[in-house]
């Protein structure tokens, strides 16, 4: 063979050597070692798995790229990967088809990511795995099943994640601890399996139980990279490692109280009390009729290490505060209640209640008037001249005008104006006070109408005047609310004017005011100009002259409210 013929012989078996190593991406490095072809491509901007890597490929690493998610078949056509690095990238989501065809895989490393769960049935498709690196991601669960394809697997690295619990099944359950076990027994050797679980909040409470006293009695061939794993909660067993905190046996709520049957008298303050022994410790809430429409204030605090001890407190109690209050505790185990009945007793009655009662009317005065109006809502205000204002009890009676149930209040002293919100468009309502638990008299109601529309309230408007001029009832009207006088407001009529004598610029005689009261009557029902009833009934003075009888009776007492919310 000449000089010629050896030339095209030395380029044929080049060429031929050239295609069975394809060339690498631009971005990263081909090499030979010890496993065999290295693909090595670190600080790239790859955003996915190459397309184009070598067939021949046995160790993949890309590391601080920004691989963000491993596909479905990420590595179909590269079945013989055996070493597998995807360390510190931006990896969220793995899709339980990503590891098919790599059944030569031994090293998986998914070190530094973002990860919060992983598809444990992928690795079927690994049956020969025997290092498993999820270090530095944010696992927080590690189902009872996870290990179970990983039958082959020696290193198991799950420190610096989020674990907080784990049952010991997990573990249990493993084929490789499953098969040391039996080989311990039959005193036949077994290479070591390697676990770290370091570093994770670790929540020491009852569901820990079982995995604490798993790894104090672990032993060779299973071994803890660092078996000094510590509590991070509760604050109770912060900062306690494994082998020396105590765990008891989760335990369903069990409820108590010192008093399930509390009864007070109207204006006093109570607390209700419950107890709840339970591990781990619950969530206790409290639940009564009125929760919607107010707020009491609860303090809970742990009592030793599986009990908790929760407070209700009701400020100046009222008639409508009575009931049942349900006191309720919840933990992983389920829940459990206990009831507390409230009642709230009226003020006592003096003796003689017929004669007092009849003295109190005839020496007592109550004016009240809508003062405020807002779109959904008034603020109803009254004055009361009595006998004995600092100890004087009010009862409020709010609702819709046919209802034959009222919403009932109990008022103490020194309290004069109520809000009433939440108010239904198009209802007829009525709002009466009275001394203690008198029934109301209809001079000592307001009857309003809400409105609908702006054309309603102009078709309303002379009503409301010549209502206003007769009964001395201050009805401002803003638009989208506004107060219309009913019949009840008639016979108030007589009331407002019977008192007529009492004021300085009063009728001449009483004869006169019956018979002007008779004329408002008939001036009322035909419509007649309501100026005929000016000269003795203006809703200013009036107001003015009961306020300042309050006023002097009272001796300046303060002024609070009631909302209703």
């Amino acid at each position: 063979m000449g000089p010629m013929c050896h030339f095209f012989f030395l380029v044929f078996v080049f060429l031929e050597a050239d295609s069975a190593y394809p060339e690498c991406n631009p971005d990263c490095i081909c090499s030979d070692d010890n496993f065999g072809r290295s693909l090595l491509c670190m600080d790239t901007s790859l955003r996915k798995i190459l397309g184009n890597i070598p067939k021949d490929i046995k160790k993949l690493r890309i590391e601080n790229s920004h691989l963000t998610e491993l596909p479905h078949g990420s590595f179909s056509n590269n079945s013989a990967l055996e070493f597998l690095w995807l360390n510190f990238n931006n990896i969220t989501v793995i899709h339980p088809g990503a590891l098919e065809h790599l059944k030569d895989l031994k090293e998986l490393r998914l070190q530094g990511n973002r990860l919060c769960t992983v598809p444990w049935t992928a690795f079927q498709a690994t049956p020969v795995l025997n290092i498993l690196d999820l270090k530095h991601n944010r696992l927080d669960v590690l189902p009872k099943q996870a290990l179970q394809y990983l039958i082959n697997l020696t290193y198991l690295d799950l420190s610096f994640n989020e674990l907080m619990v784990v049952s010991e099944d997990v573990f249990i359950q493993w084929p490789m601890y499953q098969k040391s076990q039996q080989l311990m027994a039959k005193a036949e050797g077994i290479s070591n399996v390697v676990l770290a679980l370091h570093n994770n909040p670790w929540m020491c409470d009852c569901h820990l139980k079982g995995l604490v006293q798993f790894f104090k009695f672990i032993r060779p061939p299973v071994i803890l990279m660092n078996s000094y794993l510590m509590c991070r909660g509760p604050l109770s067993k912060a900062g306690q490692f494994f082998y020396e905190v105590e765990l008891n046996s989760c335990m369903k709520p069990k409820m108590s109280t010192p008093n399930s049957n509390i009864t007070i008298q109207v204006g006093l303050n109570t607390t209700l009390s419950c107890l709840a022994q339970a591990s781990p410790l619950p969530n206790i809430v409290w639940t009564y009729p009125l929760k919607k429409l107010k707020e009491f204030d609860v303090s809970t605090s742990p009592i030793g290490e599986d009990s908790i001890q929760s407070e209700l407190v009701i400020p100046s109690a009222h008639l409508t505060d009575s009931g049942n209050y349900t006191c309720v505790a919840t933990n992983s185990m389920g829940s459990s209640s206990i009831p507390i009945s409230l009642h709230v007793q009226p003020p006592q009655a003096v003796p003689s209640s017929s004669s007092y009662l009849v003295s109190l009317e005839e020496h007592s005065y109550i004016y009240m008037r809508i003062t405020k109006q807002t779109v959904y809502g008034i603020v109803l205000e009254w004055y009361a001249v009595t006998d004995n204002p600092s100890e004087t009890w009010f009862t409020l009676y709010f609702g819709i005008y046919e209802a034959v149930k009222k919403e009932i209040v109990s008022v103490g002293p020194g309290i004069n104006t109520y809000w009433v919100n939440d108010l239904l468009p198009a209802t007829k309502y009525e709002a009466c006070i009275s001394l203690q638990s008198q029934p109301p008299r209809k001079d000592q109601c307001v009857v309003f109408v809400t409105g609908n529309d702006i054309s309603e309230l102009e078709k309303r408007e002379k009503i409301i005047h010549i209502i206003v001029v007769a009964c001395a009832l201050v009805l401002a009207v803003p638009v989208g609310v506004y107060v219309c006088a009913s019949e009840a407001h008639l016979g108030g009529l007589g009331h407002c004017l019977g008192h007529c004598p009492q004021r300085r610029n009063g009728a001449r005689c009483p004869s006169t005011v019956i018979e002007s009261r008779d004329a408002m009557f008939d001036n009322l029902t035909t419509g007649i100009d309501e100026s005929l009833c000016l000269g003795e009934i203006r809703e200013d003075q009036r107001w003015k002259s009961g306020k300042e009888r309050a006023s002097n009776k009272s001796q300046t007492e303060s002024q609070n409210s009631v909302h209703l919310f």
